[in-house]
This record gives structure tokens, sequence and C-alpha cells, in this order.
């Protein structure tokens, strides 16, 4: 898994497991990931060594590994939006009213909107 492909899942992790990590997790998954600091700004940042940095890292991406394995969050978020995506491509091709459109895309919207991401893509 490449560096982007790594920090776009740790975010989307820390997203829906943020709450169930301790503060010390938390904050250097924050710092980490979301505001790019260094392992030695975290490390002046917390009053704590660059290797206690890395090791509270390695654990917490651990832990959000682990939760994500029991509770699945993430994957069901990630097929949820597969299948939005897939309604509006449908409903981009087919042969119907616009009015019916912007009704299906409206309830897409609402989906989305439920799910914590962007409404649908507008109607042309």
């Amino acid at each position: 898994m490449d560096a982007l492909t790594r920090t776009t899942r740790i975010n989307l992790l820390l997203d829906f497991y943020e709450s169930l990590l301790t503060d010390k997790q938390r904050s250097m998954l924050i710092y980490y990931y979301h505001d790019d600091f260094s392992l030695g700004e975290i490390a002046s940042e917390l009053g704590v060594s660059r290797q206690a940095v890395y090791d509270n890292l390695k654990r917490a991406e651990s832990a959000l590994e682990h939760y994500e394995s029991k509770l699945r969050l993430l994957a069901r978020h990630e097929r949820l939006q597969s299948f939005a995506e897939r309604l509006e491509a449908g409903i981009a091709s087919a042969s119907m009213e616009k009015s019916d459109r912007e009704m299906l895309l409206e309830t897409i919207g609402g989906f989305r909107r439920a799910e914590g991401v962007a409404g649908p893509k507008s109607v042309e």
C-alpha cells in the first residue's frame, strides 16, 4: 500500500473510530495524518521521544485496523458509496423524465448526506 493510500485509509478509519482511541493515540494520529507533522515535530510538541511517537502511532494504527476488522464500518461505507455511484450512473443513462431523474438523484443525495458525504451530481 503506497503512502497516500495508507494516509487516506487511516484518515477514514480515524473518522469512524476516533472516539474509541485514547487521547494520546488520537492526538498523535491527528498530528501525523491530518496536520502532516513529522515524528520529531510531534515528539517536540508532546515532550516525548521520536521512538515513543513512532511506537504510539503504530499501536494506534493497529487499534484502528482492529476496530475495522470487528465492526467493518469503513467497508460498509465504501460498499454503500459504490452502490450510490452505480445508481447515479444508471439514472444518468436512463430514459426518463427530468422530474423523475431529479427525484431519484435527490433521494441518493439524502442517502449520501445520511452517510456523511457529498450529494449527487447535478441533473443535466
